[in-house]
């Protein structure tokens, strides 16, 4: 494989816009560029979790999510592109469902925290739900993939998940609401 990039900056952008896969030129802040840029800051938060000491089991379910999301951003990137599908839903709902099986049920709401890993991966869970939020947005002004959104809402649950378990690490607990 050749060189992707040549040059790190091209002044192209000076103007506020930017170019998409398919060659348009859109203004940065445009909804289909703030939907990339925040499914990839899901994947840079998802890459601090594990750059953290982690489990294997927790490290090989999310180590594949970086390369859909990295997927889902050139399908956001590419008016009309695809890759995302059902069965890479199902993967995500099998994953939760293995790691849901040995927590207990929640009975309050959990706060944020535990410990570090838990802590970044809470904040990789809030960044995929602005991510979703933004999709359910860009999908009101364009068609996109329905399995995108399917992904996204599947992944922030997923991250969730991960978070008790990383909570529960080393013999530690997760933070739970206490109510007035």
């Amino acid at each position: 494989m050749g060189n992707r990039l040549t040059k790190i900056y091209t002044r192209t952008g000076d103007d506020g816009s930017t170019g998409l896969g398919d060659g348009t030129r859109v203004s940065k802040d445009h909804v289909r560029v703030d939907c990339y840029g925040s499914v990839d800051e899901t994947n840079a938060q998802i890459g601090v979790v594990l750059a953290l000491s982690i489990a294997d089991n927790i490290r090989q379910c999310l180590a594949p999510i970086q390369h859909r999301l990295f997927d889902l951003g050139g399908e956001l990137c590419i008016p009309g592109h695809t890759v995302l599908t059902q069965e890479h839903v199902e993967q995500l709902e099998e994953s939760i469902d293995a790691l849901n099986e040995n927590l207990p049920p929640l009975k309050e709401f959990v706060l944020p925290g535990g410990n570090p890993a838990a802590a970044h991966c809470h904040v990789a869970r809030c960044v995929c739900r602005r991510s979703e939020r933004l999709l359910v947005t860009l999908g009101k002004e364009e068609s996109i993939n329905p399995y995108a959104l399917r992904y996204v809402n599947r992944l922030s649950d997923l991250l969730f998940v991960i978070a008790r378990v990383l909570a529960r690490a080393d013999g530690g607990n997760e933070i739970y609401w206490q109510r007035d």
